[in-house]
């Protein structure tokens, strides 16, 4: 069916088509020589960068996108909570959208930007469940309110107002002071098991660098002259930007 054009209401129609950001200096690129081989020890470096930079507030905010069985998208904002050579670790409800979308489809993806350092790293892989030792332990560490409101929050479902959910705090409150609040069987831990692990950082010139690590697919024919050997099994190559 053809369609037709119509030219956006000038009240809402905002033209940004010559907005420009300086990146980095073509002085200050990633060059494979001075890499680190490892995935994971890059991004410790590039992180702890990151959590240093005044101008970056939440560095361990990653956009987490998930997708139905059968692939209609979602992404949305969650903050890691740990990482080493295992994975990414976060903790949500397994009862949201994205709880429900990554039990019927484990495969993930979540993007960390760092815009101040114009560095950006992008993560593929699949998603299971934490044991629930790791779940209660990362809870019992929480603030009194942060498990309360994981008690009350039947999270991505409709509600009728706040004031259901304030109400509902200050109740709880009360009925748990000076005990232990048990974590809702609904609510813990996902580890993210990286297949690919993207580089990104921002030129100028826009010919940004992008370099990739990932895992070999059973039967995968490589390109010698573009795929390098990294550390643990991983390989490397580059990306034109």
């Amino acid at each position: 069916m053809a369609t037709t054009y119509e030219k956006d209401s000038p009240n809402i129609s905002t033209d940004i088509s010559t907005m420009r950001a300086k990146y980095r200096l073509k002085t200050d690129t990633l060059k494979e020589e001075q890499l680190i081989k490892n995935p994971f020890k890059l991004f410790k470096e590039w992180f702890e960068e990151a959590r240093q930079c005044s101008k970056i507030e939440e560095p361990n905010a990653m956009c987490l996108a998930t997708a139905t069985k059968s692939g209609l998208p979602s992404a949305r904002y969650v903050l890691m909570k740990q990482f080493d050579e295992n994975g990414v670790r976060f903790y949500t409800n397994y009862k949201s959208r994205k709880g429900k979308e990554m039990e019927e489809n484990p495969n993930i993806a979540a993007v960390f930007y760092w815009e101040p350092l114009r560095r950006s790293v992008r993560i593929e892989g699949t998603v299971s469940k934490l044991p629930e030792s790791c779940s209660d332990e990362y809870f019992r560490s929480r603030p009194i309110e942060s498990q309360i409101g994981a008690c009350i929050s039947n999270q991505s479902s409709v509600i009728e107002n706040r004031n259901i959910l304030e109400d509902e705090l200050e109740k709880l409150k009360i009925i748990y002071e000076n005990k232990t609040i048990t974590r809702p069987s609904c609510w813990g831990g996902l580890l993210i098991k990286p297949k690919k692990i993207e580089f990104w950082q921002g030129q100028s010139n826009r010919l940004h660098d992008r370099i990739v690590f990932f895992r070999p697919e059973n039967e995968e024919i490589l390109n010698e002259k573009f795929t390098h050997l990294a550390e643990n099994g991983w390989l490397y190559k580059r990306l034109s930007p």
